[in-house]
């Protein structure tokens, strides 16, 4: 790809943040979040989480990145969704709450419905396959994330 691939990423804790930071060096990256404030931090270059390193990046890098709370806007025309949010263990029920990713998905592919979809919350096994059965495409894909939160790795 020559020019800058349209990423949008849903979330920005640990992994939302990381990878929009990361991305955003060679690509127009936008930060979707539901929380007000933490949009604002992403807009002002401060990181939402504590980690040196994305601080760092926030600071010194020439990143295209920009975050908001509009959900047209972030999606329209998105190459690639990443989905990082959260997916709450319950005890009680032994189950994952998956429902902030499956709404995710649902609003990705009904306003950018050729993007493909990356989710990197954590989700049962068969849960993205029902997901592609469910909206009929192969677009919609699994890539677990292997990232040790606030650990800077040189």
């Amino acid at each position: 790809m020559s020019e800058k691939a349209k990423v949008t990423v849903v979330g920005s804790g640990y992994v939302g943040m990381s990878l929009a930071v990361l991305l955003a060096q060679h690509n127009d990256v936008t930060v979707l979040d539901i929380d007000p404030e933490r949009v604002d931090q992403v807009n002002r270059r401060e990181s939402t989480v504590a980690d040196a390193d994305i601080e760092i990046f926030l600071r010194d890098r020439d990143l295209s990145l920009r975050a908001t709370l509009d959900k047209q806007f972030a999606y329209a025309g998105a190459n690639f969704v990443v989905v990082a949010t959260p997916t709450n263990y319950d005890p009680d029920t032994n189950q994952f709450d998956t429902s902030s990713v499956d709404i995710v998905v649902d609003e990705a592919l009904a306003i950018a419905s050729d993007a493909l979809v990356v989710i990197k919350s954590t989700v049962l096994v068969g849960h993205t396959r029902s997901l592609q059965d469910a909206y009929r495409t192969d677009n919609v894909i699994f890539s677990p994330e292997f990232l040790r939160e606030g650990q800077a790795l040189h």
